[in-house]
């Protein structure tokens, strides 16, 4: 038996906060570009069998990172459409190492459109006590971090998901593609 060879990488990553639009411009430019949509949050619950909340619950952030670790490691070894990572899976070093290179891109959302999009009460563990503040808090953390993995930094605030990946193909140069 001979082992499926390696697909990725992927032909557009995209990184960013909560509500920045990643899932849905996701599969808008996996549409455009007949490829495939995938989210590494959808693996990890796919692999624990349940939502990430309960396993913020019930394992621990430490456990959910280690999974996020693993499944943005498998995603860019072999997955070649359109691949969208979990707010946080920039904070790891070896994370961002394995994205240097690749066309990411961090959709960047001001906090009035991310509470907008998703509401700062949805079940998001890291934003459980106090989301607004906390919400500001991880974004001067995570930041520096996104811009630093980021080929480009495409501004989500008061943009259809549409008008989002044409800045996304524009700035990748993939309009034409």
């Amino acid at each position: 038996m001979t082992a499926r060879p390696a697909a990725g990488p992927p032909r557009i990553v995209l990184v960013g906060p909560p509500g920045a639009g990643k899932t849905t411009v996701g599969r808008v430019l996996a549409a455009r570009l007949g490829a495939v949509y995938r989210d590494t949050d959808g693996d990890i619950e796919a692999t624990a069998g349940k939502p990430i909340p309960e396993i913020f619950i019930d394992e621990g952030e430490p456990h959910f990172r280690d999974l996020e670790r693993a499944a943005v490691r498998a995603a860019l070894a072999e997955h070649d459409g359109v691949l969208s990572l979990g707010g946080g899976a920039v904070m790891d070093d070896g994370t961002r190492a394995l994205l240097a290179g690749l066309p990411v891109v961090f959709l960047e959302v001001g906090l009035h459109d991310a509470v907008r999009r998703v509401g700062l009460d949805a079940p998001r563990p890291l934003l459980a006590v106090n989301p607004r503040q906390r919400w500001r808090e991880l974004m001067d953390a995570r930041r520096p971090l996104y811009t630093e993995v980021a080929r480009a930094v495409v501004p989500t605030d008061d943009r259809t998901p549409e008008d989002v990946a044409d800045a996304v193909l524009d700035a990748l140069q993939l309009k034409d593609a």
